[in-house]
Formats: structure tokens, C-alpha cells, sequence
């Protein structure tokens, strides 16, 4: 199987160098198993071997607490634990006595490398962090940036590191609109986007939802009502790029306010959401509260209709969150501005997106960032109006 590569994929295969736990979490359907084969096929030796937990019968090698039975296991699959050996084991968080096993072996067999995959940092943070500490690396993938999506449609594009060279080009505008709107619309999992039918990739983000409720909640979370959540996660696609009102949001589902949060918290630790901070001091930032935007456009546009300007604005999100971290300014009724993104040793610039950019858009965003005191300011649009170019079009930002 020929597997495309991701921008992950070098950070990953540095990673096998050292003896530390390997750990690859996203959302579900996100390429983690695809990711972990490939991360497998990088040791040269033959020393290794792949187990996936979502099988009952090699699960349940690793929910025994006998750790001598799960030495044989491998022992009887023609490993040498006297040599260096992989192990690659896919979707942890299925077995939760895991943990205790991969700390045993790590700690008495020092030739064991492990190679980990999970659903959830939800699953790391509470099952898995204290007995790792020190002897994991955790890589979180996400679905495909819109660069990685051209990647497996196979469409030749430059990359562009600078704002200026993301500009409106009109050229550029007629010969990829079409693959942009669609990962508006479709998202980025992989799965989705190797599929040509737009009927077909409903039935696969269908699927992926039904797995992530069936499977995932129900594997990691102690909710009661199923059926909550997923109210919750209608009204909450309804509600992209707003700032969460807990207090109607917990009327409307008909829920506590600390019941809503575990959900929230949940959904956001499994890659579904994402609340984005305000460009504010901690205590200031938590007073303004956070905006609310979905992982994967797929998922969203699946659970209701959020609407074509919602459904941009949320893929811009995800674009951006590729290149360093995100927040939002707001000022109460004087001005809002959508996102401050701060790159690695560099200032923080803000950023506007309009799904119709005018030129007063952009003189209000120069306006504001100057009030703030922004190293920059770049309009980000979807479509030209007629009369004004100068933007900088989503389907450029790689």
C-alpha cells in the first residue's frame, strides 16, 4: 500500500533514535494506524511486530497482570526480547491496564522500543502520564492541513511561508478553488479525502461519528446518557466561532453546568473541539471566556449546518493552528478581532477572515492592530469582491 506522507512523518522517524515510548494520538480516522505501520517499516529490523487492541484476542494480552504471559505472547510470535525489538501497538486506550504493562517492560528490558497509538489525550493524561514520565514522546496528528490534502490528490503547489506570497493570485484562485472548497466543506481525514463521491464521504464521516460515540465514549468516559452528548455537539456545531455561553448552553441541553464542562473537557481531549483563548493575561483570558471551533470541517458539517461563512472561518482555524498558537481578541462592543497567531520567535500578528473581503474590512484590521500593538495584520478571504485583491486567499495557506 503506497502511504503518502505526512509533515509529521519526519519529527516521527527521529523519534526511533532514542529509547523513549513513541505515542501518536488524534482524532479518530485521522491516520494514526496508516502512520504507525509506516513508523513500523522504518526499523530495519525484522526484530519488531504490530498489535492492534482494538482485537479482542491481543487486547486481552495486555489486561493481564501477569506480565510473564504477555513475555511469552511475544516470546511464541518469533521475538527475541534479547535483542533490540518494536512493538507497535495500536489504539491503547482500549486496554487501560496497558500502562502498567509497557512501565514493567520498559523499565526490566531495555532493548524493548515501544510505538503507541491513542484516541484521546483524555486517555494520556488520566491513565498514562504519572507511570511515563520521562520515558514517552507524544506526537499529536491532526486531520490533513490543506497542503497535505493537495499531497494525496497528488496536485503539484508551492509552498508559501511568507504572508505577502499568500496574497489573492488569481491564477492560483481558478486552479485549486475547487479542491478548497472542497475541504471546506469535507474536512481533512484522510479517508475522506481519497474518497471522489460526496455521498461516500457522508457515509465515511457518518461512520466516524458513529465509531467516535459507539467506541471512544463509550471506551473512556463514564457519561450516562449518550444522548446528551451528542445534543450538545449539534448545538455546538451551530456555533462555531462564538464565544460558549455555559449557563444557556447547560439550559438548552437540559444538563448541570459542571456536567456540561466534563463534556466539553472530554470533547476537546478527543479531538473533536477546540476552545480558543482570548489575547489576554490568564485571569482576564478565562473572565472573557473561549470561542468555539471543531478539529475536522467533516465532522462539523455532518452534525448540522453551520453555514458556509462558519464552515471557512473553521478551516482557517485549522489551518492556522498548523503554523503556532492561536487566541482572540475582543473588546466588548468597540471591536473583535478573529485570531492572533503567534509563530515561533516571532511577534503576534491578527488576523481577519471574511468570506467576502472588502477594503474597509481591511482598514478596520489595520485599525485594530494598531490599538494592539501587532507586529502585523493580514485579511483572510475566501472569495474576491470586485475591486479588491488585496487579501490573503485561504487556499494559499499550506
Amino acid at each position: 500500500m503506497k502511504i503518502i506522507q505526512r509533515s509529521i512523518f519526519p519529527q516521527l522517524k527521529n523519534a526511533l533514535g532514542d529509547r523513549r515510548i513513541v505515542v501518536v494520538t488524534g482524532m479518530r480516522r485521522g491516520g494514526k494506524t496508516t502512520t504507525l505501520r509506516w513508523l513500523l517499516e522504518q526499523e530495519p529490523s525484522t526484530n519488531k511486530t504490530f498489535l492492534d487492541l482494538e482485537r479482542l484476542d491481543q487486547r486481552a494480552v495486555f489486561q493481564e497482570s501477569n506480565y510473564d504471559l504477555v513475555l511469552d505472547y511475544l516470546r511464541n510470535r518469533g521475538l527475541d526480547l534479547a535483542q533490540p525489538l518494536t512493538v507497535a501497538l495500536d489504539e491503547i486506550q482500549y486496554a487501560p491496564n496497558l500502562p502498567s504493562v509497557v512501565k514493567y517492560l520498559y523499565d526490566h528490558y531495555d532493548k524493548i522500543k515501544f510505538l503507541l497509538t491513542g484516541s484521546s489525550s483524555f486517555y494520556l493524561e488520566n491513565y498514562f502520564s504519572e507511570s511515563m514520565a520521562g520515558r514517552k514522546v507524544v506526537f499529536e496528528m491532526f486531520p490533513l492541513s490543506f497542503g497535505e490534502f493537495l499531497d494525496f490528490r497528488d496536485i503539484p503547489y508551492r509552498k508559501r511561508a511568507a504572508w505577502e506570497e499568500m496574497r489573492f493570485d488569481a491564477f492560483e484562485f481558478e486552479r485549486l478553488k475547487n479542491h478548497y472548497d472542497e475541504y471546506v466543506k469535507f474536512g481533512g481525514l484522510p479517508d475522506v479525502v481519497l474518497e471522489p463521491r460526496p455521498e461516500a464521504k457522508r457515509e465515511i464521516l457518518n461512520d466516524v461519528f458513529s465509531s467516535y460515540i459507539n467506541m471512544d465514549v463509550r471506551a473512556m468516559a463514564d457519561f450516562q446518557k449518550i444522548g446528551e452528548l451528542q445534543q450538545l455537539l449539534r448545538l455546538l456545531a451551530l456555533r462555531i466561532g462564538n464565544k460558549l455561553d455555559i449557563s444557556k448552553l447547560s439550559q438548552v441541553v437540559g444538563i448541570s453546568r459542571p456536567t456540561l464542562n466534563e463534556y466539553l473537557e472530554f470533547l476537546e481531549k478527543t479531538y473533536v473541539i477546540y476552545r480558543l483563548p482570548a489575547f489576554a493575561g490568564a485571569d482576564k483570558a478565562a473572565a472573557l471566556g473561549k470561542k468555539l471551533y471543531f478539529r475536522d470541517n467533516g465532522i462539523a458539517s455532518i452534525l448540522a449546518q453551520p453555514g458556509e461563512g462558519a464552515l471557512f472561518e473553521n478551516a482557517v482555524f485549522n489551518q492556522l493552528a498548523e503554523r503556532g498558537s492561536l487566541a482572540y481578541i475582543s473588546r466588548g462592543s468597540q471591536y473583535e478581532l478573529v485570531f492572533v497567531l503567534t509563530q515561533p520567535d516571532e511577534p503576534p500578528v491578527g488576523l481577519e477572515v471574511k468570506y467576502h473581503p472588502v477594503l474597509t474590512d481591511a482598514q478596520k484590521l489595520q485599525r485594530i492592530a494598531q490599538k494592539e500593538n501587532l507586529a502585523g495584520s493580514w485579511l483572510v478571504g475566501r472569495y474576491p469582491a470586485p475591486g479588491f485583491k488585496d487579501f490573503v486567499w485561504g487556499g494559499l495557506i499550506f
